[in-house]
């Protein structure tokens, strides 16, 4: 089962020549989800190959460089001839500038927009997967980060066995995959034990949104796959860092010690 992460934009406050401001898209199994919107956002997924087809837009906080590319995209969208809901998510506070930029410079909506102000710490459930918003410090800014919890999966199938034991590669092997037992044509009874290892746990990404170093976040990352912290500052603008509501590369490596992550990732980098 696929799980993809496209950064998008890894700056801090303004672009650079190679880096765009904050953006990233996930892609599981087909499905792009997008975190934060920063201006230019759209024209990093044509870059990228990314899908114009989202399932939803989550903002971590409404400073411009996160979310001013929205107003673009989605008047991409209605040029495109869009015609889903778009849901759009957010913290506490956020719904009014959202709407603010959703009509600026347009008076009618060609496809239906929704959208939502999250609570840190309820889940919002999807097919396989959840995300839960959990709070971040960041100055005086209401701001969130966003844990994406998959549900445990199947066993790994083993296609090889399969062939060696004469099963033919079709709806079969998706029927043993998924635990059903199956007899073949020759009489065989073949159970899912015999191609399919033990269920394997769910994957867990996390994502800070601009943030200090908190508790929050590391109870959120304990044991995570990834971890997407912002680094903003390098660790002699320590101060500075504290000043702004951000962090620097050594205080988000802490973090990730802390929580036990296996891979950290750094952005939002100045």
């Amino acid at each position: 089962m696929s799980l993809i992460l496209r950064f998008l934009g890894t700056s801090a406050s303004r672009p650079t020549v190679e880096r765009n401001v904050s953006s990233i898209a996930v892609i599981r199994e087909g499905e792009t989800l997008m975190f934060d919107c920063g201006e230019g956002t759209q024209r990093q997924m044509m870059r990228y190959g990314i899908s114009f087809a989202l399932m939803g837009i989550f903002f971590t906080h409404m400073h411009a460089d996160h979310m001013l590319g929205v107003i673009g995209l989605l008047r991409t969208l209605a040029l495109q001839g869009r015609t889903e809901p778009m849901n759009l998510y957010g913290p506490v506070g956020s719904e009014k500038l959202l709407w603010r930029a959703i009509t600026l410079g347009s008076e009618k909506q060609h496809f239906e927009i929704k959208v939502f102000e999250v609570t840190p710490e309820t889940p919002l459930k999807r097919h396989g997967y959840s995300i839960i918003p959990f709070t971040v410090e960041h100055g005086d800014r209401t701001a969130i980060g966003y844990h994406l919890v998959e549900e445990t999966r199947l066993g790994r199938f083993n296609p090889e066995k399969a062939r060696e034991m004469g099963i033919p590669e079709g709806p079969l092997w998706g029927k043993i995959h998924k635990g059903e037992t199956v007899q073949l044509a020759d009489g065989r009874t073949i159970k899912p034990g015999e191609l399919v290892g033990p269920s394997r746990p769910g994957r867990r990404v996390v994502l800070t949104g601009d943030s200090r170093p908190s508790e929050g976040t590391i109870t959120a990352a304990t044991g995570a796959d990834i971890l997407i912290h912002e680094a903003t500052f390098a660790t002699e603008e320590a101060p500075r860092a504290l000043e702004t509501g951000h962090s620097t590369a050594r205080e988000a490596a802490e973090v990730a010690a802390k929580a036990g992550v296996k891979k950290l990732v750094l952005t939002h980098v100045s």
